[in-house]
């Protein structure tokens, strides 16, 4: 047994839970836990802001399937973090936050970085908050951490260690625990056989796929997974719309898929005539829906892993207690392969399609335009990491994905900023493979001077800037609540020459192809590039 301080025993612990890469910022109170990162053969990126670590782990947490991981120091450094930790907390990401902290604070005034209670301040924006003062409960919570990883949904943790017990000697973490992805199969048989029963009767059957669902085809390898559930829709005939996060689990070209149009107000009166609607991994929350109910008027099934969710006072919900995977896979098995008849129609489809898209036209124009040629010229694969922006906001309703896990907003918390970090932590997680941030000209000064990040470690993301000059979408509210715009346009630096001075790439297109030529020269590129737009590139 190797005896090292505590700081350093953690670094070695966690390489040997398998993390490879820690996102942080050293300072002197939680400088112990740097000294055995190298030693135990893991990277650090250096943010220039928490926040940005943070976003960081999230990024390549959601890229990865693996927790991200982030250092912070006592006080501030945990409070910038905390934006991120509940940006992951609503969006299901797996992010352990470690922090220093002070050995007391009742007794003792005007210590540096002091809080009345630090612990109490995280613990809202993530699932739990603890202070370990001791090596073994140091040890215990860090793979409690990753074991509820494993066995629930996914949330941020945080632990924070006295300066006192990071600089004292600690003999090394215990062994790695023998521990896998507990099946959470549905184990009632008959529930199964009832679904698919309802599912042969129903002629008007509706799938609702959410983010969960998507996280489970990831798990799945994407394709396989996302093949039975297509093959269980198609013996069903049944109609399917997405959440956002859902993207990509129903093909583009299955004719029954309403798309992510779940926002549309028509969309109520679609779900609301089918005779059977199951919901599967999605919270129906008010960031899927925007609206007070979901329209429905025949029995509801919820499929979900959190207990929490199936309690919602939904009217007509039956809940499941199921993983995404084990009810798709017991559905595949139980279900006739013939497939059976029903009332929906290809024509409605694409007629309620076609009318969706129009309205995000006139409302959100010209980027339909923008995000189809955007689109049209990305490489195989590429992961999209967006901000709060009305080029997102367009662009998840009418951008169908190919496959699922591949498009990340910061959904619910609903925060500026994300996108540039995240994209980092994304790539970082995938290298070699196609990465893309989207951000808007307000969201994106948020946290640019992560450009100085990617820039060091030589990421090719191309950053897709929008600039419309204002808060577009705040305006809009205002003015649609008869509000005078107020305070929704700041002035913007030449953000060309900003990237510049970063030591990145920087254009400005003029037209959609001169856009599409600087994406696919993006990817190639030896570092980020920032590519400007604003409405006038469409024309």
């Amino acid at each position: 047994m190797t005896i090292r301080p505590l700081g350093a025993q953690i670094s070695h612990m966690l390489k040997d839970r398998g993390v490879d890469v820690i996102f942080g910022i050293p300072g002197v109170h939680n400088q112990e836990m740097y000294r055995g990162i190298e030693e135990a053969g893991i990277s650090h990126v250096l943010a220039r802001h928490e926040q940005g670590a943070g976003f960081m782990a999230d990024g390549y947490a959601r890229a990865t399937g693996k927790p991200g991981v982030a250092y912070v120091i006592t006080g501030p450094g945990l409070c910038n973090i905390m934006t991120p930790m509940g940006q992951a907390y609503s969006d299901s990401v797996p992010m352990l936050v470690i922090s220093s902290c002070l050995d007391g604070v009742a007794a003792t005034r005007g210590q540096l970085h002091q809080m009345l209670d630090q612990r109490a301040a995280a613990a809202c924006v993530c699932d739990w908050s603890e202070e370990a003062r001791t090596p073994q409960a140091t040890y215990t919570l860090i793979d409690r951490a990753f074991g509820e990883f494993l066995s629930a949904r996914a949330r941020p943790k945080h632990i924070q260690v006295p300066i006192s017990a990071l600089e004292a000697e600690a003999p090394s973490a215990p062994s790695k625990p023998n521990s896998s992805r507990p099946s959470l199969a549905v184990s009632d048989g008959a529930l199964t056989d009832e679904l698919a029963l309802n599912l042969i009767e129903a002629k008007r059957p509706l799938f609702i796929i959410g983010g969960g669902a998507a996280r489970a085809a990831d798990r799945q390898g994407g394709l396989p997974w996302s093949g039975k559930l297509v093959e269980v829709l198609k013996r069903c005939n049944a109609a399917t719309f997405t959440s956002y996060a859902g993207r990509g689990t129903v093909p583009e070209d299955y004719p029954l898929n309403f798309g992510s149009y779940l926002a549309r107000s028509g969309s109520a009166g679609v779900i609301g005539s089918a005779d059977l609607v199951i919901a599967i991994g999605t919270e129906l929350a008010e960031v899927d829906t925007w609206r007070s109910t979901l329209g429905h008027t025949a029995k509801l099934v919820r499929v979900d892993i959190d207990p929490e969710v199936l309690s919602d006072p939904v009217d007509g919900q039956s809940a499941v207690l199921a993983d995404a995977t084990e009810l798709i896979e017991s559905l595949h098995r139980t279900l006739p392969q013939k497939v059976q008849t029903t009332d929906w129609t290809v024509e409605e489809v694409t007629a309620a399609r076609a009318k969706w898209r129009a309205e995000v036209e006139a409302e959100y124009a010209p980027i339909p335009a923008v995000a189809d040629a955007l689109k049209a010229c990305l490489p195989q694969g590429t992961m999209i990491y967006s901000d709060m922006t009305q080029f997102a906001y367009a662009s998840k309703e009418i951008w169908d994905m190919d496959q699922p896990g591949h498009w990340h907003h910061p959904n619910g918390f609903g925060t500026l900023g994300y996108a540039l970090p995240a994209a980092i932590g994304g790539q970082i997680g995938r290298p070699g493979h196609p990465t893309m941030a989207i951000a808007g000209d307000y969201g994106f000064h948020y946290t640019m001077q992560e450009l100085g990040v990617a820039v060091e470690l030589a990421l090719p993301i191309p950053i897709i800037l929008w600039d419309n000059g204002k808060l577009g979408a705040i305006e809009a509210s205002m003015v649609s609540a008869q509000i005078a715009p107020n305070a929704v346009i700041a002035r913007n630096p030449d953000f060309v020459k900003l990237a510049h001075a970063f030591g990145a790439g920087a254009v400005a297109p003029k037209t959609l192809d001169d856009m599409q030529s600087a994406v696919r020269a993006a990817f190639e590129a030896t570092g980020p590039t920032l590519i400007y737009l604003t409405p006038q590139v469409a024309g």
